[in-house]
């Protein structure tokens, strides 16, 4: 068989998976484990360097898959399944629909970015990055579950704040600034307050009319 399929990896097809899933979920109108399902995406996604730098023998075609990989996940998890869920959460709109297009676009392009960048980096320097250019794609693991888990405080105001949202993260992604990487610290506290927000959606959430929710059904 063609490609990779060690440890360095594993995570990776994990987060593929969970999104992919994801998206079932939404088109099933399970929304809370549509987002619990992104919030996964990024957990995987947060250790996957992690795991892949453990190895420390790895060949020259293992870190340009491992690259590329990532990135073709991240489009699917980061960039396609938060449109699906956007999308059935209600910017099923003209603008809303266009905005969704220029958010994935943005996050695709900032992926290919990265790529070229980061490849060029690895030549040069041995040393782990510190700063993104840019908001990285996988934010949106974060800023997605904190948007809805405000809905019952927005109501009516829930669309627009949504629209505005997933429109400035795309910007986001293409603008060229620094952003700096988080320290363990820092992800392990986002990780938590992430985690608390989906677990309260999951099992608390009881407005489930907003987004066509089956709580019964899955209980």
């Amino acid at each position: 068989m063609i490609g990779f399929y060690d440890y360095t990896v594993v995570l990776t097809y994990l987060s593929l998976a969970s999104g992919i899933i994801g998206m079932f979920c939404t088109f099933t109108g399970h929304m809370h484990w549509s987002i619990f399902c992104l919030a996964l995406c990024g957990l995987f996604d947060t250790f996957d360097g992690k795991v892949a730098r453990m190895k420390k023998n790895r060949t020259e075609e293992q870190k340009h898959f491992g690259i590329q990989i990532d990135s073709l996940c991240d489009i699917v998890c980061f960039g396609v399944l938060p449109v699906a869920i956007c999308y059935h959460s209600g910017m099923n709109s003209l603008p809303g629909a266009a905005i969704l297009i220029f958010y994935c676009l943005a996050g695709l392009i900032r992926l290919a970015y990265f790529n070229v960048m980061e490849e060029k980096r690895q030549q040069e320097t041995a040393e782990n990055r510190k700063y993104y250019q840019g908001l990285p794609i996988t934010s949106i693991a974060a800023i997605l579950p904190l948007i809805h888990i405000s809905a019952a405080l927005l109501q009516r105001h829930f669309l627009p704040v949504l629209h505005v949202g997933m429109l400035i993260t795309g910007g986001l992604f293409i603008l060229n600034f620094k952003f700096r990487k988080p320290n363990n610290k820092e992800l392990a506290a986002i990780i938590a307050v992430v985690a608390v927000v989906v677990l309260y959606m999951a099992v608390y959430y009881k407005w489930g009319g907003m987004f066509r929710w089956n709580w019964k059904s899955l209980t």
